[in-house]
């Protein structure tokens, strides 16, 4: 990992809230400017990055006892548990193995050199995503992802109190889902009470979820959510920079 500029951590503190899509559009983003960017899925009960781009037919390999990633066309560098399962295949582990496997995506993968290592952890505060935070030590921060809901506000909370106990940066939150159905502004306000960064806000849009399941980063597209996440993207850019 010392040849990694920047470790970026995407956490939700709930499921659902589209933090595996902001994770995979942010990798592409950031490829797309020209980074040299590497994306780590260290959900390992629901490993959804290699469905999201068009991968999920991939097997990783290993040379020299050391696992390499699949790349996609844009070269974005990717390692996920869902390479090494059938698609239908439960994952039924306790915490060491978890800990386990993370610590071998990391530290036992040809990586090479990144500028930009995004990390998309499971939902919530448990043993990957702790895991992940120790072994990747020092992270350069967190972009936390919440939708408009007070009961996923709730959960964003505890992943801001994780962040800030572990002593990781928290570059910034984002709303998802934003709209008429479950609300707008919201995340923007409690960031404001929490004293974080708010980072924007990306609106509800079925058409996200039509390309999702075709494996298509949705920041490939005409969405109307593409030129807001793009901005956000360029915030995130910045923080890491300064």
């Amino acid at each position: 990992m010392d040849k990694v500029k920047y470790k970026i951590l995407v956490m939700s503190g709930k499921g659902g809230v589209g933090k595996t899509t902001v994770a995979t559009n942010l990798a592409f983003v950031l490829s797309k400017k020209g980074f040299k960017v590497g994306l780590l899925d260290i959900d390992i009960h629901g490993p959804n990055v290699p469905k999201m781009l068009g991968l999920e037919d991939k097997t990783m390999e290993s040379k020299n006892n050391k696992m390499i990633p699949i790349n996609t066309k844009e070269g974005i560098k990717v390692i996920s548990m869902a390479f090494l399962l059938k698609k239908q295949d439960a994952t039924i582990w306790r915490g060491p193995m978890k800990h386990k496997v993370i610590q071998e995506f990391i530290e036992k993968a040809n990586w090479g050199s990144l500028d930009y290592l995004i990390v998309d952890a499971p939902p919530g505060t448990g043993d990957e995503v702790l895991s992940a935070s120790q072994i990747l030590k020092p992270i350069t921060g967190s972009v936390i992802v919440s939708m408009p809901q007070k009961i996923s506000l709730l959960d964003a909370g505890k992943s801001i109190d994780f962040s800030n106990k572990l002593e990781i940066p928290i570059i910034g939150l984002i709303e998802n889902m934003s709209g008429d159905i479950f609300g707008k502004g919201k995340v923007e306000a409690f960031s404001d009470e929490e004293g974080t960064t708010f980072l924007g806000s990306l609106e509800l849009d079925k058409e996200i979820t039509k390309v999702n399941d075709e494996g298509i980063p949705f920041t490939k597209t005409n969405s109307k959510n593409t030129s807001s996440f793009k901005k956000i993207t360029d915030k995130i850019i910045n923080y890491c920079v300064v």
